[in-house]
């Protein structure tokens, strides 16, 4: 007896029906059409050549000049002509058929390195605060032999620790004095890791190379959220992607079985190796188990799934509340009732990370629409493709593409759910879409190069999102030299406060000095600092001492966070430090071109006790 054909029994295993294929998965060419030439010179020359002229358009990047658009702004003219000629070698590749696996492999290596070595090659420093902050938590957590006493608000990381854990065992490993290094390289290093998952996933859906790697290509010119920093989420991203790889193969090796086997949903070691996987997403990052769980609930809903997942949801599910009940309680308790309170606001949810949008930079509106387009366009083509591709309805793929709207609706996450949402549908919706870009009975090579503009397209709205804010996010070494002094020359106990997060490394020794950022305040605060900068400092730093003063810190990339962003007025790191240059008790302690320090301490508080 064979075994049951996939189509019959459901979800994982639509063999690309439309081509005859060879045993590899590529479409075969009728004998009387068989060519004995190699591969197009055009697909052979492409890549190097891109791969050239981005290295050399690299050269003279003038990244003062940054303002609205980022990047995009100074980059040069050879800098798109070498993602342009990539891209039209990948489409190439995709038109043959004698095309082999390592050279479309090579063409997504070579879109990683263009899109995510970028920034490392350009910027003299870690780019991105929030990458900063992560690498001043290993260093906490080394120093502190564990949880970081006196954390305050980065007091989460220590009820989220494995992200953390792991660099510090990785420090501690290598003798590395610190996680800055190779921080530097982590988008780049986060995407090529990806790739190994993604195409487990797609070759456990399909055969057909041209929607593998067509999917692929998709999922990396769609991904603007820009979540592949050095950081927990993204290590829990990629545990993530690699988990539902894990179950989409479970899911078709069980589906192909003969129709007598008993035989168990789940070899031991695989079902060990997939609960270990969920166990460290659990203990690193707090909104990844609850795409993880609802994700797996999705995936569960068609009965014949059922044997393989519900003893994986029932894991997923034990360890996410051990973990929040113990460990993470805390940090659970706290904010019990906002997020029982967000259950009932689910429209505010949905909309919260796309409002005021008002006083933000002109280039930044057009960043916004371009993301939200984009986005919206990656839905829609994936709700098309379940409309024209019926055979992708036996797939997990549109139940993935959903799985993110619960946890969308149930909570906002500090208004970036719904980009989250996004990222988390991606990998699904990428297969969907290139199933119904590139599938065709005729014209395959045809079909190709009409939707080349198509993709194109997808790349720039990437460039726009992950590229338009880069005058925030990249530091200059005056900056970071600012900031290595607040941290290294302020005594314990002294409050540190800046305009923005966008300060490198100010969270160094965190643990050691409160800190204050004045764009997180309430309205009030924010008013009332606009209004008269002294005044609203002063609620912050009147109890400043001798031995504990207060030190404030402006510097170039907060200037363009506020610009860019508008939750403070442009002006307002000028009006500042015009104003503190101009009243005693503040006293400049530290400039250069691009930060200004400045010490206070309270004339009235006299010696502290």
């Amino acid at each position: 007896m064979g075994k049951r054909s996939p189509l019959t029994i459901g979800q994982w295993a639509p063999r690309a029906p439309l081509e005859t294929r060879r045993p590899d998965g590529a479409p075969a060419v009728p004998r009387g059409r068989r060519r004995t030439t190699a591969l197009p010179w055009v697909t052979r020359a492409a890549l190097p050549v891109a791969l050239a002229l981005w290295l050399l358009s690299l050269r003279h990047v003038n990244l003062n000049a940054m303002t609205d658009l980022g990047l995009l702004q100074v980059l040069p003219v050879l800098f798109w002509v070498a993602l342009g000629l990539l891209a039209v070698g990948f489409c190439v590749a995709l038109s043959d058929r004698r095309t082999r696996g390592g050279w479309f492999a090579a063409y997504v290596l070579g879109l990683i390195a263009i899109l995510h070595a970028t920034p490392a090659l350009l910027y003299p420093t870690l780019r991105y605060g929030w990458a900063w902050k992560h690498v001043a938590v290993v260093d906490a957590m080394i120093r502190n032999g564990g949880s970081v006493p006196g954390a305050e608000k980065l007091d989460v990381y220590d009820q989220w620790p494995g992200f953390f854990h792991l660099n510090a065992l990785v420090l501690q490993a290598t003798g590395l004095e610190s996680s800055l290094g190779y921080a530097v390289w982590a988008p780049p290093v986060n995407n090529v890791l990806l790739l190994a998952p993604l195409l487990l996933i797609y070759r456990a859906v399909t055969t057909n190379r041209r929607l593998i790697w067509g999917a692929v290509w998709i999922f990396y010119s769609c991904s603007w959220v820009g979540q592949d920093y050095f950081a927990p989420q993204a290590f829990a991203f990629l545990l993530f992607v690699t988990l539902i790889a894990l179950l989409t193969g479970q899911l078709r090796a069980f589906a192909e079985r003969p129709p007598g086997d008993r035989a168990r949903a789940w070899p031991v070691g695989r079902f060990l190796l997939v609960v270990l996987i969920m166990g460290v997403i659990v203990c690193s990052h707090p909104l990844t188990p609850l795409m993880m769980v609802s994700a797996l609930v999705a995936l569960s809903l068609p009965r014949r799934n059922r044997r393989v997942l519900l003893p994986v949801l029932g894991a997923g599910v034990l360890l996410t509340v051990i973990w929040d009940a113990t460990v993470a309680r805390p940090f659970v308790s706290a904010n019990l009732s906002e997020f029982v309170g967000a259950l009932l606001k689910p429209d505010s949810n949905v909309v919260s990370g796309l409002a005021t949008l008002g006083s933000a930079a002109p280039g930044q509106v057009m960043v916004s629409w371009i993301d939200r387009g984009l986005s919206a366009a990656v839905f829609l083509l994936a709700a098309l493709a379940f409309v024209r591709r019926r055979w992708t309805r036996r797939t997990g793929m549109p139940l993935l593409v959903l799985a993110p709207m619960p946890v969308l609706i149930a909570n906002s996450y500090g208004g970036e759910m719904i980009f989250r949402a996004y990222l988390f549908a991606l990998p699904a919706a990428a297969l969907l879409i290139s199933a119904l870009l590139f599938e065709s009975r005729r014209h395959p090579r045809l079909r190709v190069f009409l939707v080349a503009p198509l993709l194109l397209a997808m790349l720039g709205g990437l460039l726009f999102g992950y590229y338009g804010k880069e005058s925030a996010n990249h530091f200059t070494k005056e900056e970071v030299a600012a900031t290595h002094f607040v941290t290294a020359t302020t005594p314990p106990g002294a409050l540190i406060v800046s305009l923005t997060s966008d300060v490198p490394g100010l969270e160094m020794n965190y643990d050691r000095h409160p800190r204050i950022q004045l764009n997180e305040q309430d309205l009030k605060v924010r008013q009332r600092l606009v209004q008269d900068p002294i005044e609203g400092l002063e609620p912050f730093i009147d109890g400043a001492t001798v031995r504990e003063p207060a030190y404030i810190v402006l510097s170039r990339a907060q200037a363009a966070e506020c610009y860019l962003n508008g939750t403070l007025p442009a002006d307002t790191m000028q009006r500042m430090d015009k104003a503190m240059s101009e009243t005693w008790g503040f006293v400049r302690v530290f400039r250069n071109d691009d930060a200004v320090v400045f010490r206070y301490q309270n004339p009235d508080a006299g010696e502290a006790s």
